[in-house]
């Protein structure tokens, strides 16, 4: 069972930067992909950013191309995302989930991490 725990949210003005952190244990020998999703206040989960764990190949949403870079350390278990350029709009709660061999989706997922940008 893959257990998940982020970490690195807060406050930050617009233009600044965060960086999250992902670690990951128990039974990470079988995870496929991690991610980051994000819930803004009354609206859907969105997919942020996506790596391989094997291959290292990303993924991202159009929105944070180019602001958000997703990277991985297998040594450690942890997957982290670097988010430079904050907007207001990135505010929400930011999710880090994990895909294994044998799921179809994301079928793990950590608590969530608070990210707030003010204007």
């Amino acid at each position: 069972q893959v257990q998940l725990v982020e970490s690195g949210g807060g406050l930050v003005q617009a233009g600044g930067s965060l960086r999250l952190s992902c670690a990951a244990s128990g039974g990470t020998f079988s995870i496929a992909l991690m991610g980051w999703f994000r819930q803004a206040p009354g609206k859907e989960r969105e997919f942020v950013a996506g790596i391989g764990r094997r291959t290292g190949s990303t993924t991202y949403a159009d929105s944070v191309k180019d602001r958000f870079t997703i990277s991985r350390d297998n040594a450690k278990n942890t997957v982290s995302l670097q988010m430079n350029s904050l907007k207001p709009e990135d505010t929400a709660v930011y999710y880090c989930a994990a895909k294994t061999l044998t799921s179809s989706d994301y079928a793990y997922w950590g608590q969530g991490t608070q990210v707030t940008v003010s204007s």
